[in-house]
């Protein structure tokens, strides 16, 4: 989802000036070490001066994005710099961004959360090198509770994060609330009045009530389901659709329009989606719900057997660098992985409304990953649903 927030045109200006010292940098920095995870892609320089030579002779870079991601305000200082020419592919689907990575046509992803996990259990991406990525020192270390890491280190690098917040009218409900009750346990006067995203990842929205709502049923990770708790989660949603006036797409300008006018009276916003509502001065509270929520963490990771491998690693180090993270924090609505980025926002205030730098704000938002059989949970001695089987379920219950 991108949003027209106005950006930083002087940041622009100066990317070119910044990113010569970036990559110098790059160029004097160490080579690798036996622990360098990630560093054994054919073709990838054995220095980051190495990198940098062979990135002008590959000359191309070709990238699954996400919408808002591979813009030009930033895309083309890098190819200046560089020499790698971007040839993005915009996607939003979850099953074509695996399908278009697993088909080896592409050096890098900027992965949802949702598929970053069935990237990482498919060896289609690599461990990032850390140490080739210099910008990566500035990421906060609570993105290492996000999609981009696993156990054994980062797979990439974060491009920000974002929660879903609980919005909802307040000439609808008189008094307010901090509770998703209001979600689930829908009023009379609330029905057909729900705006939902149309995602089967609202599957994690109600397992994550459950959490506290029937703490019997052992969820203690929402993405993460057995065949109990899926069963639960999804009885919650079917009981909850005849409740709902709208399941939208994400970025579907449509739902701001339905809560203008009150057809729409609550429901799950993004932060941007929460910024145009203020925009049109339409009455309403968003907040996190005391039972916590769910949110998303994006990834750019490379391609195991990436034809341009050395492009790609300087794009995930220019990616993550402060300039670019201030410029794609505010066009997106997300709160940038490099908190220098904060700094360098047009907004006055962007960075405190999305709590960019409170760890323990972040500490219950849940953030999105791949649901997998092997859920990684000796003491349940169960299996776990897939996204597959997230996914057909969500037809199912929306046919």
């Amino acid at each position: 989802m991108r949003r027209g927030i106005a950006v930083q045109r002087h940041v622009t200006r100066v990317v070119a000036t910044l990113l010569v010292s970036a990559l110098a940098a790059i160029a004097a920095s160490c080579t690798f070490g036996d622990e360098d995870r990630g560093a054994n892609i054919d073709g990838l320089g054995s220095s980051l001066s190495k990198i940098r030579r062979l990135a002008r002779n590959e000359g191309a870079l070709r990238l699954v994005s996400l919408p808002g991601y591979a813009e030009a305000d930033w895309t083309e200082p890098f190819v200046r710099e560089t020499g790698c020419r971007i040839e993005a592919t915009t996607e939003t689907d979850p099953a074509k961004i695996v399908n278009l990575v697993g088909d080896g046509d592409y050096d890098g992803v900027s992965a949802p959360g949702e598929v970053a996990g069935e990237l990482i259990e498919s060896s289609d991406v690599a461990p990032l090198a850390v140490r080739l990525v210099p910008n990566y020192e500035q990421v906060q270390d609570g993105f290492v509770r996000t999609a981009h890491a696993s156990d054994g280190g980062p797979y990439g690098v974060p491009i920000g994060r974002g929660p879903n917040l609980l919005v909802y009218r307040t000439d609808a409900v008189p008094g307010g609330t901090d509770s998703s009750q209001l979600l689930w346990d829908v009023t009379p006067t609330l029905t057909g009045r729900l705006s939902l995203p149309d995602d089967p990842m609202l599957i994690a929205d109600a397992a994550l009530y459950l959490m506290s709502a029937r703490s019997g049923l052992g969820i203690v990770d929402p993405y993460q389901l057995n065949e109990p708790q899926f069963r639960a989660a999804l009885a919650l949603l079917r009981k909850q659709a005849r409740h709902v006036g709208e399941y939208v797409q994400p970025g579907d300008a449509t739902r701001i329009d339905s809560f203008r006018s009150g057809e729409s009276a609550v429901g799950i916003a993004r932060p941007a989606e929460v910024e145009a509502m203020l925009a049109e001065k339409i009455p309403h509270e968003a907040v996190k719900p005391v039972e916590g929520t769910t949110g998303w963490s994006d990834t750019w990771m490379v391609y195991a057997r990436a034809a341009n491998p050395n492009c790609m690693y300087l794009w995930m180090d220019y990616a993550v660098s402060a300039q670019v993270q201030a410029q794609i924090a505010e066009s997106t609505g997300q709160a940038p992985a490099n908190v220098g980025a904060c700094d360098l926002t047009q907004a006055e205030g962007h960075c405190a409304a999305l709590h960019a730098d409170d760890e323990a704000w972040w500490g219950d938002v849940y953030y999105r990953t791949t649901p997998l059989e092997d859920c990684d949970d000796p003491s349940r001695g169960e299996t776990c649903k897939t996204l597959e089987e997230w996914q057909a379920a969500w037809a199912e219950l929306r046919g």
